[in-house]
């Protein structure tokens, strides 16, 4: 019987298959990568003096004050109610077909986030689809 304590071995990591991985799947990229081509003919485009004409859909404009105020197209709502909001809608794209009418939100940075979802549902109602947000740069809001 021996009784003295063996000596034990010290683990150690085996590096040479990690590598192998590690060169294996760079062999993979390398082979799969896809190289930008430019493109073989060399084309000028015509070019014309005159200035596009720009076909810009109808804006209707809807304002909403800080304290939940309306005004569709610089003309101030009385009430607050999504109704209200969606006969002005509708009469402001009455003059222009409603599908290329645009509306634009110019709401203010302290105006409550349900008089800007009131305004999206009224356009919904109305079946304004194109919906955007008025926004300034930092720059310009800055004194």
């Amino acid at each position: 019987m021996n009784f003295r304590p063996r000596a034990k071995e010290e683990p150690e990591i085996n590096l040479i298959p990690f590598i192998d991985v590690l060169l294996v799947i760079l062999i993979f990229l390398m082979l799969t990568t896809t190289y930008s081509k430019f493109t073989e003919l060399q084309l000028t485009l015509p070019v014309a003096n005159a200035e596009q004409l720009r076909d810009r859909p109808r804006e209707i404009i809807v304002a909403v004050a800080a304290d939940g105020r309306y005004a569709v197209n610089r003309q101030t709502l009385e009430g607050r109610s999504p109704e209200l909001v969606a006969q002005a809608l509708a009469a402001a794209a009455q003059s222009g077909s409603q599908g290329d009418s645009v509306v634009i939100i110019s709401a203010d940075a302290t105006a409550p986030h349900q008089a800007v979802v009131t305004v999206m549902e009224a356009a919904r109602r109305v079946g304004l689809v194109q919906v955007t947000f008025a926004t300034q740069s930092s720059a310009a809001a800055a004194p």
